[in-house]
C-alpha cells in the first residue's frame, strides 16, 4: 500500500482533525489544536509560501502530515523549513519519504537553497534523515513539568523596587511593546536560522491574535513602567499549558526578571487548571535550562535540527518508511 500526498484542506473540519491527530501522535510534546492548525495557513506570511501537506492510504485514512515554507523572516534568504509527522501506528506505508520529498520539491521551487527539519533524537528518525542527505546541527529538548503534582516555585515578595507583574491582557490597546521586546528577544536567540523581524500587523495576526495564546497567562515584567522580561503562554484549552516564547531585554538579563514571569505564569496556569506544561530550550541555551530546572521541568524528549543543500533536479527515492 502507497500513500499519496496532497494539500490540507483547512475548510474540511474532518481533515484538519486528522492533522492534529497524527501531529499529537508523533509529537505528543507540541500544542497541537484545530483551531491552531486552521490558523497557521490562515495568517501565513505570503513570503512563507506555508503548506500543509497530508499522506493519506488510498481509503482516505490519514497517516502523515509536514508543514513547509520558506523562513521569510531570516536575513539569510534561501533558508526553508519542513518537518514531516508519521502516526508511529501507520509506518511503513512509504508516508514519510513522499512528505519529504513534496516538501522538498515545493521549496525548490521557491528558490530556497537550504532545508532544515527537526528530528526527533532517536536511532530510527536519525537514520531516515541520513539516508536522505540530511546532516544534523544544533539540538533542542522539550521539557515537561508536571503541574498537577506540585506547585511552582513561590514569587519573591515584596517584589523589587520598581518591579511590577502585568497579565498580557493588560496590553490589549496597545501590544507593541510587547512586539518590541519580542523581537529583540527572538533576534538573539540561539539557533540555526536567524530571524529577524520588523513587520507588527504580521505579528499582530500571527503570535498576538493567535487562538493558542492565552493572554491571561501570558506574564510581562515592568521595571520602573517598562517592559523588561515577558513569558508568552500557548494553552490547549484543557489540560495543557506550554511556553511560547520567554525572554529579557539586553538591558534588564542578569536580574532574574524572566524567572519572575514564567513563576507568575505558572501559577496562574495551576490555578486555571491546566495539568501540565512544557517548553522548549536549545540545547546550548543554559541559562534557560538552568531556569527550567529550577522550576522541576525535566527534560522528555530531544530533537536535533537537520539540514540539507537542495538542488532543481533530485534522485527518485523509493526507500519506504
Amino acid at each position: 500500500m502507497t500513500a499519496l500526498i496532497r494539500d490540507l484542506r483547512p475548510g474540511d473540519l474532518p481533515d484538519v482533525e486528522a492533522v492534529v491527530r497524527v501531529r499529537r501522535a508523533a509529537l505528543p510534546f507540541m500544542i497541537s489544536t484545530v483551531e491552531g492548525v486552521a490558523f497557521e495557513l490562515s495568517c501565513a506570511h505570503p513570503a512563507s509560501h506555508h503548506r500543509i501537506l497530508v499522506a493519506e492510504t488510498p481509503g482516505g485514512e490519514v497517516v502523515g502530515t509536514a508543514e513547509t515554507g520558506i523562513a521569510h523572516d531570516s536575513p539569510q534568504p534561501g533558508q526553508g523549513y519542513l518537518n514531516a509527522y508519521v502516526d508511529p501506528a501507520r509506518r511503513g506505508l512509504g508516508a514519510g519519504p513522499l512528505l519529504l520529498r513534496a516538501a522538498e520539491e515545493h521549496l525548490t521551487e521557491r528558490g530556497a537553497v537550504d532545508a532544515y527539519a527537526w528530528v526527533l533524537d532517536e536511532p530510527a528518525h536519525r537514520a531516515f534523515a541520513e539516508r536522505r542527505g540530511y546532516r544534523p546541527g544544533r539540538s533542542a529538548h522539550f521539557l515537561r513539568l508536571d503541574l498537577a503534582a506540585a506547585a511552582p516555585p513561590v514569587l519573591p515578595l515584596p517584589l523589587p523596587a520598581g518591579v511590577e507583574l502585568r497579565s498580557g491582557s493588560a496590553f490589549a490597546a496597545n501590544p507593541r511593546p510587547l512586539f518590541e521586546a519580542d523581537a529583540e528577544t527572538t533576534s538573539d536567540e540561539p539557533g540555526d536560522v536567524a530571524a529577524e523581524f520588523d513587520d507588527y500587523e504580521h505579528w499582530l495576526a500571527h503570535r498576538w491574535n493567535s487562538p493558542s495564546l492565552d493572554k491571561e497567562l501570558t506574564t510581562v515584567v515592568l521595571v520602573d513602567g517598562v517592559v523588561a522580561a515577558f513569558t508568552l503562554a500557548r494553552t490547549d484549552g484543557a489540560t495543557r499549558y506550554a511556553s511560547g516564547m520567554t525572554g529579557t531585554l539586553r538591558a534588564f538579563r542578569g536580574r532574574g526578571l524572566a524567572k519572575l514571569a514564567k513563576a507568575e505564569s505558572l501559577h496562574r496556569a495551576r490555578a486555571a487548571g491546566y495539568t501540565e506544561a512544557f517548553t522548549g530550550n536549545d540545547a546550548g541555551n543554559a541559562p534557560m535550562l538552568a531556569v527550567n530546572k529550577r522550576f522541576g521541568y525535566e527534560i522528555c524528549a530531544t530533537e536535533t535540527r537537520f539540514t540539507k543543500k537542495l538542488t532543481k533536479h533530485r534522485t527518485k527515492e523509493l526507500e519506504t518508511a
